[in-house]
């Protein structure tokens, strides 16, 4: 059985001022001819579908016209869960019609998906809170799939349960996958996770999350969740929310972020965008590789210290997003600063990097400056900065602005 799992679609996504909508369109159709040219059978598609809980009606359309070409008309079911930018309620909102079209979403753990078979000869044979089993007409196995959609921990101790008191947020839901898995998931079908949360290996340093995304290692969120709490029948963890496409240290069986389609930061500036395409069967190690999507505008950080420099760098590169710095003795003139947008429709942040004229070291304070006075420190830090001294003009405003402050 071959699989397309893919993540972080962030469906109505912004790039400051810039609409991403059209990037969006071409790269989930370059998704589409990736699935039929190797012949998908099942898509998973790992969270954060949309950008915000209540997205705009061309992000909705958008979703709803891909998942049908995706699916084939019904033929290719997809399994889509609920990430931490979206709202539960709108996730699972259009599924009893999706289903009709092979399409299961689910964002909620006390949802539980109806059993029965579908006009394309799909059969959801089992299925339980946080679990489902497909049986496809083409394969004489079935597909077992543990739902992990994002929850933060009071939400998933109203569906799970408390437990012990002193028990880890981790530990409440590896037990709960355990429980799943062996009660449902034996050798004789394949056997996948499907989450959203942010998992690491215990003990190495965490994956750093995107600017882009809304962390969910804080108060009131969610630890990071070790591979270790995965249970051993899984065959592939299929992950969304972190937007880099890797592979999180496990020594059983491949636990992967799939990546975001589309660079949604300057973070990720330098991340070639993936789908990830595996092939499993049961009881036997699944084989895994990933597809690089080109579609939409890369995003490119540059720095240039001459005009006629970065004017020819934009002009070469003229489909793409820049974060472009431009190291001046003072700060961007009026008529630099006209002629860099001008030559460039898709410069998102210019950025003075002011050069330091004496050459000096960035300012520091030494043990001994601490006894100084407000001024002295201040003539040290311009002194710093500027390679002189700064003029009496310039100090008595300096005066005022702490006579003020010591009035306050």
């Amino acid at each position: 059985m071959k699989i397309l799992h893919t993540a972080d679609w962030h469906l109505g996504k912004r790039l400051q001022e810039y609409s991403r909508l059209e990037e969006q369109k071409l790269v989930l159709e370059e998704i589409c001819l990736i699935a039929d040219d190797e012949n998908i059978d099942l898509v998973l598609l790992a969270g954060d579908i949309f950008d915000s809980f209540n997205p705009a009606h061309e992000a909705v359309e958008l979703l709803y016209k891909t998942l049908r070409k995706l699916s084939k008309n019904g033929s290719r079911p997809i399994i889509a869960i609920s990430g931490n930018h979206d709202s539960n309620q709108f996730i699972e909102a259009p599924d009893p019609l999706a289903r009709e079209l092979g399409i299961f979403f689910y964002s909620r753990y006390d949802s539980v998906i109806p059993v029965g078979k579908l006009d394309s000869g799909v059969e959801i044979t089992r299925s339980a809170s946080g679990f489902l089993e497909l049986k496809l007409p083409t394969f004489d196995f079935p597909v077992r799939v543990i739902l992990a959609p994002y929850a933060n921990e009071v939400s998933l101790k109203t569906y799970l349960g408390e437990g012990d008191r002193e028990a880890e947020f981790r530990t409440l839901l590896s037990q709960s996958w355990r429980n799943i898995a062996d009660e449902y998931c034996d050798p004789a079908g394949v056997n996948f996770l499907l989450g959203h949360f942010f998992f690491m290996k215990e003990g190495e340093k965490p994956e750093v999350e995107p600017e882009s995304e809304r962390p969910i290692l804080h108060v009131g969120g969610t630890q990071a969740i070790f591979t270790q709490n995965l249970p051993s029948q899984i065959q592939y963890a299929a992950l969304g929310h972190l937007h880099r496409y890797h592979a999180v240290g496990h020594d059983s069986f491949p636990v992967v972020y799939a990546s975001s389609p589309l660079a949604y930061s300057f973070l990720e500036a330098d991340q070639e965008k993936k789908v990830v395409i595996l092939e499993a069967e049961p009881d036997k190690p699944v084989t895994y590789s990933p597809i690089g999507l080109k579609q939409g505008r890369p995003l490119f950080r540059k720095t240039f210290d001459q005009l006629a420099t970065a004017i020819e760098w934009l002009q070469t590169n003229p489909y793409c997003f820049v974060e472009l710095t431009f190291i001046t003795e003072h700060s961007i003139d009026a008529a630099t600063r006209k002629a860099i947008l001008k030559a460039h429709d898709g410069i998102v942040n210019l950025i003075p990097q002011l050069k330091n004229p004496s050459g000096r070291d960035n300012f520091s304070l030494k043990a001994e400056d601490l006894n100084k006075d407000m001024e002295s420190l201040f003539k040290l830090f311009y002194e710093s900065e500027k390679g002189q001294e700064p003029n009496a003009e310039l100090l008595e405003i300096f005066r005022e602005v702490i006579s003020q402050n010591d009035e306050v």
